[in-house]
């Protein structure tokens, strides 16, 4: 019995198609969009969008972040307390609960001291792993404090 012949056309599709499955299985060419939001929660310090410190800075939107890939946003930290203080940062709330095994938030400020009245520009950088399983929309709180 002889074999069918297949044509060039064909042999061609097969190829690309075999090529594009290995790679998007290999995940090369795969790509993913996580949009997000969040929520900034201070002690003892106040949290501004612009450097006048006048406009309150209550969330974050992140926008879309690709897996191994970071993004970064601005604020402005002022001490409103009646006491110098030293800056940390913290998160919590995440949903789902478990996006931070896939991202990381860290800022360019911590263990910053602050006086009475004075403010700085910091900067937070919210980085993806190469590898985010199935997340794809997330939240969290950031926590900025201010203590003695």
């Amino acid at each position: 019995m002889a074999t069918p012949k297949l044509s060039t056309g064909v042999i061609i599709a097969l190829a690309t198609t075999s090529i594009f499955l290995t790679l998007v299985t290999a995940g090369i060419i795969a790509t993913q969009t996580i949009p997000s939001n969040g929520t900034v929660t201070t002690v003892n310090v106040g949290v501004y969008s612009d450097s006048g410190c006048t406009q309150n800075c209550t969330s974050i939107s992140w926008g879309s972040l690709y897996p191994g890939n970071s993004t970064s946003k601005t604020v402005y930290v002022k001490n409103t307390g009646t006491i110098p203080i030293k800056l940390t940062m913290t998160t919590d709330s995440w949903v789902p609960t478990d996006a931070d095994d896939y991202l990381t938030l860290t800022w360019d400020k911590e263990g910053t001291d602050l006086g009475v009245g004075e403010s700085v520009s910091a900067n937070l950088t919210l980085t993806a792993a190469s590898t985010t399983g199935d997340l794809s929309d997330f939240s969290f709180n950031i926590v900025i404090t201010g203590a003695e």
